[in-house]
């Protein structure tokens, strides 16, 4: 009876054993199979937030107003645009005629200049600047205008100077040469088209100052000069 109460206990002993290998091996199982089960759950949340993020446009920046865009541009001031160098030769004369010999004037100049033009661009005011949310923008710029007109000394020079046998000449006869050169040189720059280079050039400056602002398409009206 011992020997059969023994083996009885060994039997036991083994199938508690194997009940808790068993069971050991089923709760594994269960936590792998949910854990599966769990992967495509969060697979499929990451693709449907990528989704929307794709369909949802990102938050616009807000463009500038009419008004802020005024003072951007107007902070430039004076747009120097555009360029015109010529020379000119001027010939100044007085008293000349059947005495020139005796009391008569004559000088001849060779006048270097630099006409510089542009726009103003401090005349601009607020109603001058029409904004729409789409990118859209209207500009009504100042007429261009010479903003300088200048006669380079070092290159200008004297290429002849004739005084009758009985005067000193005119001492301001140079100077006057000099104003008129100025008025000469301002003249062929205009009938050359620099107001309207000025205008152009300007207009490609600041079309890439309005789209750095976000206004792309722009549309820029051109008042009429004043004379």
């Amino acid at each position: 009876m011992r020997y059969n109460t023994a083996v009885s206990d060994s039997l036991k002993a083994l199938l508690v054993i194997g009940l808790l290998i068993i069971a050991a091996l089923t709760g594994y199982g269960l936590v792998t199979a949910v854990r599966d089960a769990a992967q495509p759950a969060v697979e499929a949340g990451n693709t449907v937030a990528t989704s929307v993020a794709v369909i949802l446009p990102p938050t616009p920046t807000p463009l500038p107003s009419g008004e802020a865009v005024v003072v951007a541009i107007r902070s430039i001031a004076r747009l120097e645009s555009s360029q015109f160098v010529i020379e000119k030769v001027i010939i100044k004369e007085q008293g000349q005629g059947a005495l020139g010999a005796l009391f008569g004037d004559r000088i001849i100049f060779v006048a270097h200049g630099t006409v510089i033009a542009g726009i103003d661009l401090g005349k601009m005011a607020v109603g001058d600047v029409s904004v729409l949310p789409d990118g859209k923008a209207f500009v009504v710029l100042p007429a261009p205008e010479v903003l300088v007109t200048n006669i380079d000394n070092d290159k200008s020079y004297v290429v002849d100077r004739e005084t009758g046998l009985l005067t000193k000449g005119n001492i301001n006869l140079e100077t006057e040469a000099r104003q008129e050169a100025q008025h000469e040189i301002e003249a062929a720059a205009l009938e050359a088209g620099v107001l309207d280079q000025a205008q152009m050039s300007a207009e490609a400056y600041l079309r890439q100052l309005l789209a750095s602002l976000g206004y792309t398409d722009v549309t820029f009206v051109r008042a009429t000069p004043t004379k």
